[in-house]
């Protein structure tokens, strides 16, 4: 999983730091970080254990809620001839600021400290996150590196090799396999818990749901043009919430199961163009896992990467800072070693 770590004092990425420096984090405007983190690292000394799995165990609450949510969504689908061009464009609005609330936020910012955020931003990347409701930021993070560390194991949350379905959705319908919450507590996560943003919201985390993803979607169309509740509520709450979700998923099980493997053929993720369009910038996914420090997830920037075109806006505005970066000549390196052959420059 992980790669070299160098430096460059500019914009373009970075050069080699001495060999033995290679877990070394660099950012892209030049100011040498802290060590690599090890926590979003594949740990290969772990082993699953012999003899028979636990038995799923079915939590029916889950199943329920998310029935009757895929249900409310569909029928979303048939009243959209019916709302007006504003509360169309207001669904995308709150679809966007949702997405980056987990792209940018709990992703990028929060599991893997690839960059650094003020606090305006952080709050702000913390209430998108509550309109996306995929679980508080510090479950999130903690859940996503397990994910890393252990991919396609039983102490990943969303193994893919247990299929489709469970990787998209299932593992959202079943208990935890116990892999997961034992390695899920022994990770290092004093910089979530640090976070007082990250706390704040986990504190309050069903309010701000109830406020950031059902109300204000709601309510603005109603109050500012007139739109009717039932269509404000069906379109850019409940459909918009079940779009961001599933774009989320798909990055769980699409992207590690379809698609070329250019920087490592030897681990399930894949750069899938689907789910870059969907996830905005999240689809390159082989890449990410290969070089999950990396702000960017893709060595292209901000091609086809709505959420690395945001974070360098932040950065322009001195809002954001230290984004970590992969040099051309590392990634060419990685590509030689280990790729499948199928890369192809820009």
């Amino acid at each position: 999983m992980l790669g070299h770590h160098s430096f460059k004092a500019n914009m373009t990425g970075c050069e080699p730091l001495e060999k033995k420096k290679q877990q070394q984090h660099t950012s892209v405007n030049g100011d040498v970080c802290s060590e690599a983190a090890v926590e979003d690292a594949f740990d290969h000394t772990y082993k699953e254990k012999e003899g028979p799995k636990p038995p799923r165990v079915m939590v029916w609450r889950n199943v329920i809620l998310m029935t009757l949510l895929h249900i409310g969504a569909a029928y979303g689908l048939f009243l959209i001839p019916t709302a007006s061009p504003s509360t169309l464009l207001w669904s995308l609005v709150c679809f966007l600021l949702s997405a980056l609330g987990v792209t940018a936020g709990a992703h990028r910012l929060w599991s893997h400290r690839a960059y650094k955020a003020s606090l305006p931003l952080r709050i702000f990347l913390a209430l998108s996150n509550s309109m996306a409701f995929q679980n508080d930021i510090f479950e999130w993070a903690r859940d996503h590196r397990v994910h890393h560390k252990y991919s396609e194991t039983d102490a990943d949350p969303h193994n893919a090799g247990r299929g489709f379905f469970f990787s998209h959705i299932g593992w959202l319908l079943v208990r935890k396999h116990p892999d997961v919450i034992e390695k899920g507590r022994k990770l290092e996560l004093s910089d979530l818990l640090a976070d007082k943003v990250v706390m704040f919201q986990r504190r309050h985390y069903k309010l701000s749901v109830l406020l950031m993803c059902f109300f204000i979607p709601m309510f603005v169309p109603w109050y500012f043009w007139g739109e009717s509740l039932w269509v404000a509520y069906f379109i850019p709450a409940l459909l918009r919430y079940t779009l961001v979700l599933n774009a989320t998923w798909l990055v769980n099980s699409a992207a590690h199961m379809w698609g070329n493997r250019p920087y490592d053929r030897n681990i399930n993720p894949r750069e899938n163009r689907f789910v870059t369009f969907s996830a905005i910038g999240e689809g390159f996914h082989n890449y990410h896992h290969t070089f999950p420090y990396d702000y960017a997830t893709s060595e292209y920037g901000c091609k086809l990467n709505l959420t690395t075109c945001f974070i360098d806006f932040m950065c322009f505005l001195g809002l954001a800072k230290d984004r970590k970066r992969v040099s051309r000549e590392v990634v060419q390196s990685r590509i030689q070693r280990t790729g499948d052959g199928s890369h192809r420059s820009g």
